[in-house]
């Protein structure tokens, strides 16, 4: 697994065993339900006072795994949802589940939760290579930097000691003007409620250093700790993880917290307190001691220090019993992220459909859900008052071959696979022994890797195109399939990265291009000469690809539950993506940003019936602007044909990235004009400033009006991509 990626471990991640080890090994029996304090009344009080949501919401559960599937991988195998019944006839039976939830590009962890947190594409939050990516430092190198990071930390730097970038000034969560993308919290707090984060990305501490300095204080204890090479552990446990934003004046921030500073915040925010990690959170949460698991079990992490026990210790056990005891604390609102249950927590190794220890893990993460429900509603915390969110990710490709034992589904028969895991491939070798290109070019590995030529030369320079060119007739050995097939699916350069929203604020991390390849390859960089196959595969390695643009990777599922929702099971038909989670929750909870998010209300699953002009309108406006939708689909086919191409004086390049630029100027002028229809809609007055001005926008022939035009260009892009030198 490569989910979580640290500043103590820049390489490619695998499932870290102790984590999950150090739970198994604590032998305390009582659980989080009782040790928890309150009764159902007090909890509720807690959660009430001084916060004010709309359609009697009082409190806001979202849950974001990684890596868990609604569809199944193979036919008779069950889901990992159909495996988790207690939280599947949850959701369908109290409210919506969508199937066809998508995500963004680069689809891959950081990415896609901090769309979800805030309805912002990579492109307008900083984080469009994950989850990891590189940057050009001054002397035209480049240099690695991780995506997760502390909501207002600069560049993260995998390769300095401190973590400190090398000339970029930019924050890791970068807007388009350079500054600090809007923090998800910020309308939470506003409005009166304690925000908590249980490891979801970005919003709490997620690496010793920069970020225990940066909160804390250079010259602080906490920072002392964090920079002591002998206390990593203790200092990610005591730290990392956890973090809990106030409301001004709340008494959940008396002790042990401090500023809670988001200088870049749109309409300003000033005078706010936060505590982070388990040091400042645990006497909060659990003031009698230790907080323990859903099992009774003392939170540790794998060297044995009582505290966080790592991002990939966030099963079901134990990240829902952090969230059971902020919502019983005082903190109405926690954002709750889950670890991968495709990998084994024992050994970390790729686990293929229906195998033994992957059904068990599934089973497990099954009774986690049920014991949560049950002590929510013991607390009078259900659907009656609460806003339920879960989803995942993004889906994952399986790289490997079928089950060895017939008929096998997991659950009766177990399955084994004897060839599993993904095909690793090294890209500057490949294109030297294959295309003679043996130019210099870093890569930020992955199933969609970004290139980046030294010096950031422009894109029509000859050494590029060449480049490109090379890159898009690259075969290589399938070693999970036994067949020698084409690496590179699709390609994009910064002119359909942009309209991808994968062209962020910061230009000293646009790559030279992004190559969309195999899904059952991860590609990475190396030398020109391969020693023996420029593609190998690893045992006992990952098996799940991701961040690849491919359907059973970019689609995924989302399940919502409360006040205001459609009690309707599956929904089989809303076209939704990540983007849209944010405006969605605003809606219900009758609250309203600063800023305009990417996404849409989802108004075909909420109770008031929104007129069939705007759900119209709302369907075209996601294959307009998703970075997997209709309009993205096609100008990235056409983008693939034109750097693919060699025509004389690179004629046919040069008239397709024209018409690109065309395309990408028409759309964005739309979006900009569809977002005030809809958001003037949903939102009224709040969003657009008057009720009139919101009622002209909205108005039918302004609606109708943009329909056409939508439609119009969807059509011209299909057009631009059936276009052929």
């Amino acid at each position: 697994m490569r989910n979580r990626i640290r500043l103590t471990h820049p390489a490619r991640l695998t499932r870290t065993v102790a984590a999950l080890a150090a739970t198994a090994a604590a032998t305390v029996t009582l659980t989080a339900a009782t040790a928890a304090t309150g009764s159902a009344s007090a909890a509720t009080s807690a959660a009430a006072s001084g916060c004010s949501l709309g359609s009697g919401i009082k409190h806001v559960i979202y849950l974001q795994f990684d890596n868990v599937h609604y569809s199944r991988d193979t036919a008779d195998v069950p889901s990992d949802l159909e495996q988790m019944p207690n939280l599947l006839s949850y959701l369908t039976g109290n409210g919506t589940l969508i199937s066809h939830e998508h995500t963004p590009l680069i689809s891959h962890t950081a990415n896609d939760i901090v769309t979800s947190e805030t309805g912002l594409y990579g492109g307008e939050q900083g984080l469009a290579v994950s989850n990891s990516y590189r940057y050009y430092t001054p002397s035209g190198s480049t240099d690695t930097a991780g995506s997760f990071a502390y909501w207002t930390d600069p560049v993260v730097d995998y390769d300095t000691a401190t973590g400190a970038p090398v000339g970029d000034s930019s924050p890791t969560l970068v807007t388009p003007s350079g500054a600090n993308a809007p923090a998800p919290w910020a309308s939470y707090t506003r409005a009166g409620c304690n925000f908590g984060s249980v490891a979801a990305a970005d919003t709490e501490l997620e690496n010793t250093t920069p970020d225990v300095p940066l909160v804390y204080g250079a010259n602080s204890p906490q920072a002392a700790e964090a920079e002591n090479p002998n206390l990593q552990n203790k200092a990610a446990a005591d730290f990392e993880g956890l973090a809990v934003h106030c409301a001004q004046g709340s008494r959940v921030c008396a002790h042990g917290s401090v500023a809670d500073a988001l200088p870049s915040e749109p309409g300003g925010y000033s005078g706010y307190q936060a505590l982070f990690g388990n040091v400042a959170v645990q006497p909060v949460i659990s003031p009698s001691g230790p907080v323990r698991n859903l099992d009774g079990q003392v939170m540790k992490d794998y060297s044995g220090d009582v505290g966080f026990p790592g991002y990939d210790g966030m099963t079901g056990t134990n990240a829902l019993a952090y969230t059971l005891d902020m919502q019983l604390s005082g903190v109405p609102v926690t954002y709750t992220y889950l670890s991968d249950l495709h990998d084994s927590w024992t050994t970390g190794a790729g686990l293929g459909p229906g195998d033994a220890t992957y059904v068990a893990q599934l089973k497990a993460e099954n009774q986690a859900f049920g014991k949560f429900f049950a002590d929510l509603a013991a607390h009078g915390i259900t659907k009656q008052n609460t806003l339920f969110i879960a989803t995942a990710d993004e889906g994952d490709h399986f790289v490997g071959g079928t089950g060895s034992s017939a008929g096998c589904d997991g659950v009766h028969v177990a399955c084994t696979y004897s060839n599993i895991g993904e095909v690793d491939a090294n890209l500057n070798g490949l294109a030297a022994t294959e295309q003679g290109d043996t130019s210099a070019f870093d890569v930020s590995a992955d199933s969609a890797p970004a290139v980046y030529v030294p010096g950031q030369p422009a894109r029509s320079s000859a050494s590029v195109r060449a480049l490109e060119r090379a890159d898009a007739k690259l075969t290589a050995d399938d070693l999970a399939t036994g067949k020698t097939v084409p690496l590179t699916n699709y390609l994009a350069d910064p002119v359909e990265l942009g309209l991808l929203h994968m062209q962020t604020g910061d230009s000293k991390r646009t790559p030279t291009f992004v190559s969309f390849d195999n899904p059952d390859f991860w590609v990475g960089g190396g030398s020109t000469t391969c020693t023996s196959s420029c593609v190998y595969q690893q045992a006992g390695g990952d098996a799940w690809n991701h961040g690849d643009y491919y359907p059973q990777i970019n689609t995924t599922w989302l399940g919502i539950v409360g006040p205001g929702v459609k009690d309707q099971g599956v929904d089989n038909a809303t076209w939704s993506s990540h983007a849209d989670i944010q405006p969605t929750m605003m809606s219900l909870l009758g609250l309203h940003d600063d800023y305009t998010p990417d996404g849409r209300v989802l108004t075909e699953i909420l109770d008031r019936s929104a007129p069939p002009a705007i759900t119209e309108l709302g369907a075209l406006y996601s294959q307009l602007d998703s970075p997997v939708g209709a309009f993205a689909a096609s100008t990235l086919e056409a983008s693939t044909i034109a750097l693919a191409s060699n025509t004389p004086g690179d004629r046919f390049y040069k008239a397709t990235e024209s018409r690109l630029v065309a395309l990408g100027s028409a759309r964005d002028a739309l979006v900009k004009q569809i977002q005030q229809i809809l958001n003037g809609y949903s939102f009224g007055s709040s969003a657009l400033g008057s009720s009139s001005q919101a009622a002209a926008i909205a108005s039918p022939n302004v609606t109708s009006a943009a329909t056409a035009r939508a439609t119009t260009l969807l059509g011209q892009a299909a057009q631009l991509a059936a276009a052929r030198p």
